[in-house]
């Protein structure tokens, strides 16, 4: 298939041919528009003056709205959404509440970007029904794209609303004229634009193997908004039309509260109250006389779209009528000021969904804005609170997104631990750069420093500056630095096998889902490939969701391994069966060990959502294993769990256990889980398929889940979490056991403390003490050998008594950096040197 830009360009061109038939012609011909061509970028636009100039920024010489904006009315950037639900539910639309911005329900994006990305890929392929049809939407989006130009341009964001006009119905019910006609509408009844204030350029769009032709419309050199009408789909050779046809407007909510009002940049429009507090507390003094200047020409530092940025900020300075100097020393002080309040939002927005700064993955952008706000505070000497700031864009959003206030105490936490990050990141830098600025620094080594340690590229200019050395940072060094991370994918613990030749076999139909008591089947025989046996129907459970697999036999033929592959399970026998294609069979599930596995996998809900209210509502499953032996639960987190959340997690898990909810499972369609659920259903990712099972623990947790479960949580028995690991930035992994393997791992515990107890001459509860001064005075030994030392033998003796409260064996094993299974034979190590050391002592 031909990649997006170059379909896209091959379509506006065929586009371009045969107007009538890709746009709505008809109604712009009512309204009195007429199609031309612009003199100065060659695109077809239609307005109804006399210009032959399309109205973009680059064409017509920036901004013209900004003296006075020619809309009728005035809308706050509350207003802009209430009145577009408004007038839209009375054109028949319905309004409805936006979708997280993390995009858990899909596997190909870490944060939604546009409208359009709600109802990829489900309902847009036809699969799952839309929440409503047609439909407007407030969603906020997030893109790193534009790190760098946001504050300069004034109408740049990394956080940012798109409203949405999206419709999703058969060819046949396609109404583009009346679209067209409801968004025309909104520019004229909605802002109040006579026709003469309105452009419309002819464009084409591409994405994700679909395209279509698209209108932009422009008032006064600014883009309000963009429908595109989504009629095809790529194929290897061609294309074909879509079976459902979607309409896909996209409106910037920032620019249209901006063009109503004028008069200053987007940001103070967008987030006022915001703009005021940084105002009076950093006391910026500016030259307003040259930034009203500037800001029709703001557009033409757009990084992207300029090859030598330094050239363009000549011209418009010139523009301005000042000197570059002049001009950067009023608008950069600015834009960093902007910066903050716009990056605090998009912080604010991503952190109260459930997103996490991080090294990795989409994480990684979130720390980048952050620190990049945190720069700009440092470089500025300014007393900016960013929690503080968070407050106040979540008490100015509350009309619209009610949510963003819900979570501010979560907020403020993870923004200050990443502020002690940031900090002892800095502390750590200063010596590497002084060492670094001793020769040239170049653009990648720049990158290498911020990817890998974090240190910015202003800190290492600053320092080199000192010196007198010239450091040049790229004008888009953040974009750069967005790009080097992709997504990457958290792992989920499922075996893969090798791809079998399944052709013409039909799906398996599993039986384990409705109760994991049923353990036996009689099914038929549908292929057989030497070990390996497909039957029709199976109670067998292949590994699949971080579960392993069930264990039994086909005829008391054992069962080594179950699988999945696509939809058809697999059962791999320790010999090839007797039996053949067409016979049917008997199948028989160890028992014992499926109850182990339903109480680690329904224990593995429960510990989530006991860490969810022990830890705050930014956790989120990031991966998951269960074994018949323990479970471990990757969930999402900005710092290491210590013992005394461990123990919380511990005591609210249990307390759940106790409290005899019903476990229910049910298969619903997609369509119909998410709205009588939620996208909260995706906690562990991305689920594919038109139907979902959704196990509900009523009032603890909700997710869409294909593994065996138990009925009730008293069935889990005693949950009991055994240590807690970071094992990547913004992941801790808990592991645990529940039930039968709970009172398995209490009765190895009480063994090895005894044992230990019993090898260092103490009690149990005076182990870790023990084991303490064991430590310490092995290594004074074995630094006394090392130098050849004379010292006082009777030091070395061990003597502590001293109790301890809580989990001697972690404490223990964290004293002699082990695992506690290995406590009796370390102590006995331990013991051991220490008397080898005194006896080389002794002879000095």
């Amino acid at each position: 298939m031909l990649p997006d830009k170059v379909i896209k360009k091959e379509f506006k061109a065929k586009a371009s041919k045969d107007p009538d038939k890709y746009y709505a012609t008809s109604v712009l011909k009512q309204e009195g528009f007429a199609r031309k061509k612009c003199k100065s970028c060659g695109i077809y636009f239609w307005n109804t003056t006399g210009s032959n100039i399309c109205g973009d920024p680059a064409c017509s010489g920036g901004f013209k709205f900004l003296e006075k904006s020619p809309a009728k009315k005035k809308l706050d950037y509350i207003g802009v959404w209430k009145e577009f639900s408004r007038l839209f539910n009375k054109w028949g639309y319905t309004p409805i509440e936006r979708y997280p911005v993390v995009a858990r329900w899909r596997d190909d994006a870490d944060f939604v970007q546009a409208s359009i990305y709600d109802f990829q890929p489900y309902v847009v392929s036809g699969e799952v029904e839309p929440p409503a049809n047609p439909l407007v939407v407030p969603q906020l989006c997030l893109r790193f794209n534009d790190i760098d130009n946001v504050g300069i341009t004034g109408a740049h964001y990394t956080a940012f609303v798109m409203i949405g006009q999206h419709a999703f119905v058969p060819p046949k019910e396609y109404d583009q004229d009346k679209y067209f006609k409801d968004i025309h509408n909104w520019l004229k009844i909605g802002l109040g634009l006579p026709n003469n204030e309105i452009t419309f350029h002819e464009d084409a769009w591409a994405g994700g193997g679909n395209f279509g032709p698209c209108m932009e419309f422009f008032s006064r050199g600014l883009e309000l908004g963009n429908q595109v009408y989504m009629f095809y789909q790529q194929t290897p050779k061609s294309y074909k039309e879509l079976d459902i046809k979607v309409l896909d407007m996209g409106m910037g909510h920032e620019r249209n509260s901006w063009f109503t009002q004028s008069g200053s940049t987007s940001y103070d429009t967008t987030f006022p109250t915001v703009c005021k507090k940084l105002y009076s507390q950093t006391g910026i003094k500016v030259d307003k006389d040259i930034v009203k200047r500037f800001l029709p020409y703001s557009s033409y530092l757009n990084i992207d779209e300029v090859e030598n940025i330094d050239k363009v900020w000549k011209q418009v300075a010139s523009k301005v009528g000042v000197d570059v100097k002049e001009l950067k020393e009023n608008i950069l002080p600015l834009a960093g000021l902007y910066s903050i309040g716009e990056h605090t939002r998009a912080l604010l927005i991503a952190l109260s969904d459930g997103a996490l700064p991080s090294n990795v993955g989409g994480g990684y952008n979130l720390r980048v804005i952050l620190r990049r706000a945190l720069s700009f505070i440092d470089k500025y000497g300014w007393n900016i609170s960013l929690p503080e700031i968070c407050n106040l864009h979540a008490s100015y959003l509350k009309p619209i997104f009610p949510e963003l206030s819900s979570n501010l105490d979560d907020v403020t936490k993870i923004l200050e631990v990443e502020k002690r990050k940031y900090n002892a990141t800095k502390e750590k830098s200063r010596g590497v750069i002084k060492n670094l600025i001793k020769s040239d620094i170049k653009e990648n080594k720049l990158l290498q420093l911020y990817d890998s340690q974090g240190i910015n590229p202003e800190t290492i200019r600053e320092e080199a500056l000192k010196l007198g050395k010239k450091v040049v940072v790229p004008e888009d060094f953040y974009a750069r630095v967005a790009e080097l991370h992709e997504k990457e994918e958290q792992e989920h613990s499922t075996k893969k096998q090798d791809e079998l030749n399944l052709k013409g076999v039909p799906e398996t139909q599993g039986l384990y889902f409705d109760d994991y008591k049923k353990i036996e089947n009689t099914a038929k025989v549908l292929k057989i490939i030497n070990n390996l046996v497909v039957l029709d129907k199976t109670v067998g459970y292949p590994t699949s969701g971080g579960q392993i697999h069930d264990m039994g036999t086909i005829n008391n033929n054992k069962i080594k391994d179950i699988f999945k592959q696509g939809n058809v399970i697999v059962h791999s026998l320790e010999e090839k069966p007797k039996f053949k294609t067409g016979d049917n069979v008997k199948v028989k599930i160890d028992l014992a060990r499926r109850k182990q596995l339903a109480q680690h996998h329904t224990s593995t809900h429960i510990v989530n959502a006991a860490a969810k209210r022990v830890l705050g509502n930014h956790i989120n499953q990031a991966g998951a294993k269960k074994t018949t032996e323990k479970s471990t639960l990757d969930i999402t987190h900005y710092e290491s769990v210590g013992d005394d959340a461990l123990k919380k997690i511990e005591k609210e898990a249990n307390k759940i256990v106790n409290s005899k909810i019903p476990v229910l499972k049910k298969f619903y369609a997609r369509g119909d889980a998410e709205k009588k659920f939620g996208v909260r259903i995706y906690q562990g990712g991305a689920v594919p398929g038109k139907n979902l099972r959704i196990v509900d623990i009523k009032g603890v947790d909700i997710e869409a889940c294909g593994g065996t479960h138990l009925n009730n949580t008293s069935e889990a028995g005693e949950i009991k979490l055994t240590k807690s690991t970071k094992i990547q930035d913004g992941i801790v992994r808990l592991t645990f056991t529940a039930g039968g393997a709970a009172e398995q791992f209490k009765e190895q515990k009480g063994s090895i403390i005894e044992e230990t107890a019993k090898i260092l001459g103490v009690k149990s509860s005076q182990v870790p003490a023990r084991a303490q001064e064991l430590f310490d005075k092995w290594r004074i030994a074995k630094k006394a050998v090392k130098k050849n030392k004379k010292i006082d033998l009777k030091t070395l003796e061990l003597v502590s008594t001293k109790e301890f409260k809580g989990d001697t064996l972690e404490k223990t094993a964290e004293i002699f950096r082990t695992q506690v299974s290995h406590l009796p034979n370390i102590s006995k190590r331990f013991i051991k040197e220490l008397n080898d050391y005194k006896n080389k002592i002794k002879v000095m």
